[in-house]
């Protein structure tokens, strides 16, 4: 494995940007989280707030148009500004720095389904216990407990949905991943030794 991609899957107020910024930091790559937004931007050339609108959200609507294509449409067609659409477009994204041989993080965005086939992809999860999240939201955002509650649920509900959505695959699934942490138990510094240290393992095991 001379190159490699970490993707992180994490949940609101787990502190999953924070462990992909150290992680990054100690293994002296870029990490990519809302930068994919603006590099899908530029290269398809629509509005980035146009992306935002779509970035890691998805109503659970039953007359949404259902994820059916990989495939970009062009902008003659009327799907070109779709979710679906936008989602593909970040995807193909995804895929590009994937093949062009750099080792990076990539937070969120369904990245490890997107990159499931590629054997240089080790898949992370970051979760919490409730009480944790809100502690670290409060924090963070400068809330109390009852907004960092809400915003908790807000973003996980709308995370889970998009998961399901493009993946048809529930999004806390520990199946979909190889490795899950539980922030409440480890701290940041830890989680990164210990995806260092599987990234080492399963670089020793291809030699």
């Amino acid at each position: 494995m001379e190159s490699f991609i970490i993707t992180i899957a994490r949940g609101y107020g787990s502190g999953g940007k924070q462990i992909a910024i150290r992680l990054a930091k100690a293994l002296g790559v870029k990490y990519y989280d809302r930068e994919l937004i603006r590099m899908a931007s530029e290269h398809h050339g629509i509005n980035e707030a146009i992306f935002n609108l779509a970035d890691e959200t998805h109503s659970a609507n039953p007359f949404a148009k259902k994820y059916t294509s990989t495939e970009i449409a062009p902008p003659s067609s009327d799907e070109f500004l779709s979710k679906n659409n936008l989602f593909n477009m970040q995807a193909d994204i995804i895929k590009k720095l994937a093949a062009s041989g750099e080792s990076c993080i990539i937070v969120g965005r369904c990245a490890h389904h997107i990159l499931k086939d590629n054997p240089n992809v080790v898949k992370v999860f970051i979760h919490a216990d409730l009480p944790h999240c809100i502690e670290n939201v409060k924090e963070y955002n400068g809330v109390d407990d009852a907004e960092a509650k809400a915003l908790i649920a807000k973003f996980d509900k709308e995370r889970a949905q998009y998961h399901k959505h493009f993946t048809n695959m529930e999004w806390n699934d520990a199946r979909n991943y190889d490795v899950c942490l539980n922030t409440s138990k480890v701290s940041f510094d830890k989680c990164v030794d210990i995806i260092v240290n599987y990234l080492e393992i399963i670089k020793d095991m291809e030699k």
